[in-house]
């Protein structure tokens, strides 16, 4: 089937169906660009074999064979929104049918990482612990802001739902890209809140604040959207949002 724009339409598989699925689902649903073709949860619900209002098949992966269910349910991509162990399930799949792969998964250990960062030998992987447009471009202008000002005082400030328990992942991302301690992050657990991300940078006389405020989790699935755009453009290889984000920035100046 093609889009508007004359483009084939990319068949998505989604893993996992929590709060953030349920949303990233909705976002892939009405995204022309892209047909939804099933989601998987961990465990089946016999009373819920479909999307709700739709017939998009929600299957449970202990009541599939993994390689069997694609040879039946055929995409070219999956969007992972699950658990970290969940990558053993559907990694040897990725590399075979060289599916492009755009994870959001926050908590992999190293081991996981390095397996994942494999399958770029044979697919095209994205790998990003927030998946949304607008944090990924804070942790780009954060970074550029570094370089030209690498005496300033450095501090980040993270929100959540209070039933969020550890440090978030993007805010030791942040750190890290910034090569300061993880010390330097403050975390705060309040209400509702979906997600808070600043970095205050001191200077002598000014301070600079950068900051993304994640309002639906809705954003992760537009992230998820641009992420699989750019990734059909790719080769094979393990890409970071930064990659595809430092890509536009080098095709704009081209333009310029």
């Amino acid at each position: 089937m093609l889009t508007e724009k004359g483009n084939v339409m990319i068949r998505v598989g989604l893993m996992g169906y929590g709060k953030a699925g349920q949303a990233v689902a909705e976002v892939l649903r009405a995204d022309p660009r892209y047909e939804l073709c099933w989601v998987a949860r961990r465990t089946a619900n016999a009373s819920q074999a479909c999307v709700p209002g739709t017939d998009i098949p929600l299957m449970g992966l202990d009541s599939v064979v993994f390689s069997d269910w694609l040879d039946t349910h055929p995409v070219d991509a999956l969007v992972d929104f699950s658990q970290p162990d969940a990558v053993r399930l559907y990694g040897e799949e990725v590399r075979k049918r060289h599916l492009m792969l755009v994870s959001a998964i926050s908590a992999y250990n190293e081991d996981d990482l390095e397996y994942i960062r494999s399958l770029g030998n044979d697919a095209r992987v994205l790998c990003s612990p927030n998946i949304t447009l607008g944090i990924n471009f804070l942790i780009l202008a954060a970074k550029l802001l570094r370089t030209i000002a690498p005496f300033a005082d450095i501090e980040i400030l993270e929100q959540h739902f209070r039933e969020k328990t550890e440090i978030s992942g993007t805010a030791r991302k942040i750190a890290e890209s910034l090569s300061i301690d993880g010390e330097r992050i403050t975390s705060l657990r309040l209400g509702g809140i979906v997600g808070h991300h600043e970095v205050i940078f001191g200077f002598p006389f000014q301070t600079v604040r950068l900051i993304h405020d994640s309002i639906r989790r809705e954003a992760f699935g537009t992230g998820a959207a641009f992420a699989l755009d750019q990734l059909r453009h790719c080769d094979n290889g393990f890409y970071t949002f930064d990659d595809l984000l430092m890509q536009k920035v080098r095709d704009q100046l081209i333009e310029a």
